[in-house]
């Protein structure tokens, strides 16, 4: 018996598809979710996310939301997710660099805090996506 996950953003439906496995970063720290799980409404944190079927592992960068557990089914309804194999690795540079430059030329705090967020989400991203590559050429 599989999961059947959904993760769902503002934009789009990012993933849809069964699961064996799925390792989430909550509040309380990373958590894992197999077939037969409790029923679970958490929220989500900034991190990676994982999702295992057989021995293939798909990696994304989330920056939070929430996921909910019911009878095998797995809906994550997240601010913002890509996958690893997704994110254009420049782009992702370029937004660190300026979310860091932005940071520090600070005029108010609500400018330091949407900066702040862009930074974390371009290191998400960088970071998964440095896996993914690993990954591939050690194949």
């Amino acid at each position: 018996m599989n999961l059947h996950l959904e993760i769902i953003t503002p934009e789009k439906i990012i993933f849809e598809s069964e699961a064996d496995e799925i390792i989430v970063p909550t509040l309380n720290g990373q958590i894992g979710i197999l077939p037969n799980h409790i029923g679970l409404l958490t929220k989500i944190i900034p991190g990676e996310l994982i999702i295992r079927k057989g021995s293939a592992q798909t990696l994304l960068a989330i920056t939070g939301g929430f996921l909910e557990v019911n009878n095998n089914n797995v809906s994550i309804l997240a601010d913002y997710a890509v996958k690893a194999e997704d994110v254009e690795i420049a782009r992702a540079q370029e937004a660190q660099k300026r979310a860091e430059k932005l940071m520090q030329e600070k005029t108010t705090e609500k400018d330091f805090k949407v900066a702040q967020a862009e930074l974390i989400k371009s290191i998400l991203e960088l970071r998964v996506a440095g896996k993914i590559k690993k990954r591939s050429s050690q194949s």
